[in-house]
């Protein structure tokens, strides 16, 4: 049951900024979790928390299960490159007396195989952050109950944005994605490319892997090689902060935009610092509450839509301070998509 005051924030939490909202988001529910059944169970498995945005992600799967009283067991791979055990997690998990389970793969097809046996138990699939080949899932017999996530290309679009309002067009601009062939990376990259068009050029597109390291040493060379660099662009914050490292060696801190996409807290310190230029947030925190929320609505009997878009927004050095107070939760008005479908006893 809710107590007044969740109920009250339930009611009112569209209004409020997101900083307030999602800590409702976390305790709008109260009622699949009280009955200690298996549909009550939740296993999540997870990138690796070697991300902050995993951790973050992980955070909110945690608070909203604890807020409401779910039986949630929450398994992460050792890194983000570690494609083999995370889907022996879940082969583990599968075997296990969960009644839903939350499923954020590092690549399209790494889980499948897992999720076949989940599937054949007839236990419904969240898929969050990075989407399951839609191909193999079929091929495989999988049915995913939602999809929550970004909209990668419209992320990479507010970076696009904002570049072009910060250099001159046909400035050259540098760009540096995750890991080559990854989905996400590619989105981002697309809609980066499809915002700046024609009006900037881009010198060199290349993938760092995701990591922070890589993208120095990456970001190093085509400083090295393209003096008159004056953006980069990056798929990750982790990226972007070795892009920004990269800069401040050559000293050129100040004079080369770098823009990236998540909202780590570490990149809203360096957009309020001066480092990253901006960062396109996500919300991890929002993204796993609404996938522990997901399982609620499904082991309840309610029905999920396909998809459901968590919230991106832009973060300069005006709305950093914000941004960080209210971290890992979401600082900008966000709706509640699941709302409605929660149960309430």
């Amino acid at each position: 049951m809710f107590s007044k005051d969740a109920t009250w924030m339930r009611t009112v939490r569209i209004a409020l900024p997101l900083g307030v909202a999602a800590f409702a988001l976390a305790g709008c529910a109260g009622g699949s979790g009280t009955d200690g059944g298996s549909s009550s169970k939740v296993a999540a498995v997870i990138k690796g928390l070697d991300n902050p945005f995993f951790q973050a992600m992980e955070s909110g799967i945690q608070d909203t299960a604890d807020t409401d009283g779910v039986d949630v067991t929450i398994q992460a791979a050792a890194d983000i490159g570690d494609t083999t055990g995370q889907a022996d997690k879940l082969t583990t998990l599968a075997g296990q007396d969960f009644g839903c389970f939350i499923v954020n793969p590092i690549s399209g097809t790494n889980l499948v195989q897992a999720l076949s046996q989940v599937a054949t138990a007839g236990k419904p699939i969240v898929n969050i952050d990075q989407p399951i080949d839609a191909d193999a899932a079929k091929t495989a017999n999988i049915d995913v109950a939602t999809y929550i996530g970004t909209d990668n290309e419209a992320a990479g679009g507010k970076a696009g944005d904002f570049v072009l309002s910060q250099v001159d067009a046909g400035s050259e601009v540098a760009i540096i994605g995750g890991i080559a062939g990854d989905v996400t990376s590619a989105a981002r990259i697309d809609g980066f490319k499809a915002a700046v068009g024609s009006d900037l050029d881009i010198i060199q597109e290349s993938a760092a892997d995701w990591k922070r390291e890589v993208a120095l040493t990456t970001a190093t060379d085509i400083l090295a090689a393209n003096p008159n660099v004056k953006a980069f662009f990056a798929a990750n914050d982790d990226m972007g902060l070795g892009i920004v490292k990269a800069v401040e060696n050559a000293g050129l801190t100040g004079q080369i935009t770098v823009v990236s996409v998540d909202g780590n807290k570490d990149a809203l310190e360096s957009v309020e610092a001066g480092g990253l230029s901006a960062t396109v947030a996500q919300y991890p925190y929002a993204i796993g509450s609404l996938g522990l929320q997901a399982c609620e609505v499904a082991t309840s009997g309610g029905e999920l839509p396909a998809n459901i878009e968590s919230p991106t927004a832009l973060v300069t050095s005006a709305e950093a301070p914000d941004a960080i107070a209210a971290f890992p939760q979401p600082f900008a008005p966000f709706d509640n998509p699941l709302e409605d479908l929660l149960p309430t006893e």
